[in-house]
């Protein structure tokens, strides 16, 4: 192996000290690594330019629109009428009262459950104990509407709201009162206290 070569340096303290310089080593592979170049965004010039909100032609763009969107939307001939029953109506109803509750909305879903609704054609008619809850009803109803057209598949459901102010929870206290309300809604109750001679 051969001597590397010694080169004297001479430093400032005047004493010799001797470098010896190291052979050449194996090449070592490096990695080039090459930044990515993004192309330069440049503005179409040819695009439309923005228009103030109140500009004449702000206005006619708009009317533009307008029509467009009409003329892409579908015409009430051509949306569903399915038929459907009142079972089916009020499945739809209650899911969807249970959807909004789950959501935090706890008023419109009462307001939906004070009473069940009646189905008289395509109209859902829903009685409700006074006129602040009918506005409240009626104003976020359009929700409720979008959601039976569509599980419904029928385009012609109309919700109509009567306030009842003589609409109140009835409760049953004595053992009477709880008789007689579940003789209301099974008569075949009082058949069977009769049968077996039951006291209420």
């Amino acid at each position: 192996m051969p001597q590397p070569d010694s080169i004297p340096v001479v430093s400032q303290q005047s004493e010799p000290v001797t470098v010896t310089s190291v052979p050449n080593p194996e090449p070592v592979p490096v990695k080039v690594v090459t930044p990515e170049i993004k192309p330069i965004v440049t503005p179409d010039l040819n695009a439309e330019k923005k228009v103030s909100a109140l500009s004449l032609a702000s206005i006619r763009a708009k009317k533009e629109l307008e029509a467009q969107q009409r003329a892409n939307a579908p015409q009430h001939d051509e949306l569903p009428t399915e038929a459907f029953t009142e079972t089916d109506m009020l499945l739809q109803w209650n899911k969807f009262a249970q959807r909004l509750s789950d959501k935090g909305q706890k008023i419109m879903a009462t307001y939906m459950q004070i009473n069940d609704p009646v189905l008289d054609g395509t109209t859902i008619k829903l009685e409700l104990p006074n006129e602040g809850s009918k506005v409240d009803f009626d104003n976020n109803k359009i929700e409720l509407l979008g959601y039976l057209r569509g599980k419904l598949h029928n385009h012609d459901i109309v919700i109509e709201v009567h306030v009842n102010e003589i609409v109140e929870t009835k409760y049953a206290f004595t053992a009477l009162e709880k008789f007689e309300k579940l003789k209301a809604i099974n008569p075949a109750l009082d058949l069977l206290r009769k049968a077996f001679d039951l006291d209420v």
